[in-house]
């Protein structure tokens, strides 16, 4: 009972003594300790063990023990004296609170005396100052009618003045104390409800417009509408007049000014009427003239009389654009079947010039955004054909093939006048599109005569392959018609240059390049096994000749380079071109149809030498493998697969030496077809005697004996004759090369991926096939894409029956492994088989075995 008592009450102290976390945390902060005993955590049975971790530690319990007890002492001293000091300290803070209450309130008392003391001098300031304020007000009010009263009378004397001078047509004075009068009035705005003040704002009103139709009516007496200006030329008073109706409402201003740009422009209606002669296209330069001389004869004669500000020679320049825009528009309808490319040509031209005449002398400040829109500055072009594209007088561009690499040159300020007249011009640029469509169906069929007559390119072997010339004659002739097109318009007839550059760079690519590759025949002759014996070296011929293959590169050359040169062009075009009408330019069908010529030409050169490789593959497949007693050098077929290949390649490599990435294309696209050709002719020998290859690879270490040497070594001899294969393909991109490069990383692991897939099915046909389980597995492990449809070519090679056959093909059934689910699957089963170096080893090694002991 008394141990339960004990339990209990330390159970009930230690729920006691459980202080919250953040208690816990507080005390940790405040007194932080790295003793075991004041941690929360604390565990007596761990704090035992930590004193005591051995049983020899025992002999010092004593120590530890009175240790305790010392630290237990002062523990209890320390909390007595605690305890014993707050004994008073209830009284003393209740003492404090006390004094604290009695400071506040002394301090409320002397707050409130001096707010007393405050409010008292507050009102004594108001008594004294109660006089001043008064007189502030008055001298305030004082000031203000005085001033009012100064307005009033000058208001009324201007009036006065004014309605006087008006009527004497005094302008200059009206000018200044016309500005006077209308300050003076706006300071009497809030007093308009008085009758008086409102009558002079009426009269003020009244004599505005007096002045107004007064102006207007000298000026029109000056610069009648019909009849002949005024002989003295500008008068004093009409300058002064301008000044005034500067002042006036903006209305009378700009009646002057159309009524005077109207009456100097009646004689120019007249001269250029739409039945003059003067006023067709082909004359269209006297226009200008005459327009250049009526600035220069305003300049002599009123330059002075009109204020600066009013920009009287632009807006003249601007009313003759808008004019002449209009009437040419009229007689261009009028007389449509008349124009001409050149005609058109000559008048654009002359009108552009004339715009940019008018740039160099105006600012184009009065341009409103009715009559012409300024287009923003594009950002700076990174297209090869940007360059200066300005064409004085129409003239050609010339345009060389090394020229789009060339840096660029800064394109030119717009023009803020650039359309203003030659705008009139873009309704009939269909003249235009027509004739280069026209001139571009002639220069293709120039190109085709040209290619005919002059016949395919010579061989090249140093520089590569050469582009066609014609290319870069039609980019010339576009980049010429680009240029000339967007100065005379950025809209639809850019759409359709732009289809027509379409139309003709696909009949380029079709009449120039496709037409002109060559045609392969159908029928391709054979080998015999005795033309393979007596064949001697550059006694076959390829199935194209050299000029033939050079026409071929030289034909890829030029694809490559329409298809840079395309996609540089529909760049440029979307500059050209207004930014609403970009979506509509796309040239990618164009890029498409020359990247086809360029597959088409790399599947020709791929064919050609594929097809030269044929008979040798077929010689092959027909050979008496089963007589085959001895290993030798290569076989008939490879030396003849490898002279076909060092009379093609090197001629090849030469002529796209410039397309670098095209030849290594070929060269992918030549192993990706001849290593499967290779070996489906390799599952065609058969049958094979399989007695000197199993003893062959039964023991590596052992020599023959004499019985067998006469054994049949046909797997053996494959084996070499596709290991040279190998290394001769391997070798293809710098076969016959005096520099020697190391073959692209994508090309040699074709090569080996497929040649040592062709050297692991002949090491499976050497393989013995008994017993069948291990034979089964190592044809699983050997050929990672194992089938039984390759597994039964496999067992035709070894010459095995059909019942033989069907039990094995049972057996691989079986033995072949699940389906894999994911990439899981097939990373484990490639894992089974070996590397492509360690098969390459195991080739060497028997190859040196088989040649030391025959």
């Amino acid at each position: 009972m008394m141990e339960e008592e004990e339990l209990e009450f330390v159970e009930e102290l230690e729920a006691v003594l459980q202080l919250t976390p953040e208690v816990q945390l507080a005390i940790e902060q405040v007194f932080p300790s790295q003793d075991p005993l004041d941690q929360a955590d604390f565990n007596a049975v761990e704090y035992i063990n930590t004193l005591f971790p051995t049983e020899q530690s025992l002999a010092n319990i004593d120590d530890v023990v009175n240790k305790i007890r010392l630290k237990i002492r002062k523990l209890d001293d320390n909390i007595r004296t605690v305890v014993r000091g707050q004994t008073n300290v209830g009284q003393d803070g209740r003492q404090a609170l006390e004094e604290a209450q009695k400071a506040i309130q002394q301090l409320f008392g002397k707050i409130k005396d001096i707010k007393d003391k405050a409010e008292k001098s507050e009102q004594m300031v108001k008594e004294i100052t109660r006089d001043i304020k008064q007189l502030d007000h008055a001298k305030r009010h004082l000031t203000t009618s005085i001033t009012t009263l100064n307005h009033l009378h000058m208001l009324a004397g201007g009036v006065d003045s004014l309605e006087a001078m008006t009527r004497r047509r005094q302008y200059g004075e009206v000018a200044n104390l016309l500005q006077g009068v209308m300050n003076v009035l706006e300071h009497f705005h809030k007093y308009m409800g008085i009758p008086q003040i409102r009558q002079l704002s009426e009269r003020v009103k009244a004599a505005q417009t007096e002045l107004g139709q007064q102006i207007l009516a000298d000026f029109e007496e000056a610069f009648p509408s019909q009849g002949t200006k005024r002989p003295g030329g500008p008068s004093n008073v009409l300058r002064d007049a301008c000044l005034v109706a500067n002042i006036l409402d903006p209305r009378i201003k700009q009646e002057i000014i159309k009524k005077f740009i109207k009456q100097h422009l009646s004689e120019y209606l007249v001269l250029f009427q739409e039945n003059q002669d003067v006023a067709w296209l082909d004359k269209i330069d006297r226009r200008y003239a005459w327009v250049k001389r009526q600035l220069v004869d305003y300049e002599e004669k009123y330059g002075r009389m009109f204020p600066r500000e009013w920009y009287m020679t632009e807006r003249i320049a601007v009313e003759f654009c808008h004019v002449t825009r209009t009437e040419l528009s009229k007689i261009m309808r009028a007389r449509a079947k008349e124009i001409e490319v050149k005609l058109l040509l000559f008048a654009i031209q002359r009108t552009t010039n004339f715009e940019g005449f008018l740039a160099k002398r105006f600012s184009g400040c009065t341009l409103t955004d009715g009559t012409l829109k300024k287009l923003e500055s594009p950002p700076p072009s990174t297209n090869p054909f940007l360059e200066d594209e300005t064409v004085p007088e129409m003239e050609e561009l010339v345009l060389e093939k090394g020229e789009l690499d060339q840096p660029k040159k800064p394109k030119a300020l717009d023009n803020p006048f650039h359309g203003i007249v030659s705008k009139c011009f873009e309704p009939h640029l269909y003249v235009y599109i027509e004739s280069q469509d026209k001139n571009l169906s002639e220069l293709i069929d120039r190109f085709v005569t040209d290619f005919k007559a002059q016949g395919p390119p010579k061989p090249n072997t140093e520089e590569g392959g050469a582009v066609l010339p014609s290319c870069a004659d039609l980019f010339v002739y576009y980049k010429k018609c680009m240029v000339q097109c967007s100065q005379l318009s950025t809209g639809e007839p850019m759409i359709a240059l732009t289809t027509i550059f379409q139309k003709y760079l696909r009949e380029y690519a079709w009449k120039i390049l496709s037409g002109n590759l060559p045609k392969t025949s159908s029928s391709s002759g054979g080998l015999t096994i005795s033309s393979l014996l007596k064949e001697k070296e550059g006694s076959e011929v390829a199935k194209f000749t050299l000029e033939e293959l050079c026409l071929i590169c030289s034909i890829l050359s030029t694809a490559e380079y329409c298809l840079a040169t395309t996609q540089q062009l529909e760049e440029k075009l979307k500059e050209k071109v207004d930014v609403s009408l970009t979506e509509r330019i796309n040239l990618t069908g164009e890029m498409d149809t020359f990247s086809t010529v360029i597959s088409s030409s790399i599947q020709l050169l791929v064919q050609d030498l594929d097809a030269a490789c044929d008979p040798a593959l077929t010689a092959m497949s027909k050979m008496q493998w089963q007589n085959v007693e001895h290993v030798g050098d290569q076989s008939p077929y490879v030396t003849s697969v490898i002279l076909h290949i060092k009379q093609n390649v090197p001629i090849i490599r030469d002529n796209l030496a410039s397309t670098r990435k095209y030849f290594t294309q070929f060269c992918i696209k030549f192993a990706n077809s001849f290593i499967p050709k290779f070996i489906t002719h390799l599952f065609k020998c058969k049958p094979i005697s399989m007695v000197g290859a199993e003893q062959a690879l039964h023991d590596t270490n052992t020599c023959y004996s004499s019985s067998q040497n006469s054994c049949n070594l046909s797997i053996p001899k494959l084996l070499l004759d596709t290991h040279s294969l190998k290394m001769v393909l391997l070798d293809l991109p710098s076969i016959g090369s005096q520099v020697v490069r190391k073959a692209p990383a994508s090309y040699t692991k074709i090569v080996v991926k497929g040649m040592t897939r062709a050297e692991m099915i002949l090491k499976v046909v050497m393989a013995p096939h008994e017993p069948l389980v291990v034979f089964v597995d190592n044809y699983i492990k050997l050929l990672t894409d194992c089938n039984t449809e390759t597994f039964q070519k496999i067992l035709d090679m070894k010459g095995l029956k059909r019942s033989e056959q069907s039990s094995m093909l049972e057996l691989l059934r079986q033995r072949l492994p699940a389906p894999p689910s994911g990439a899981e699957g097939s990373s484990s089963l490639s894992l089974m088989a070996p590397t492509p170096e360690q098969e390459s080893s195991r080739i060497r090694k028997l190859e040196k075995l088989i040649k030391k002991r025959l």
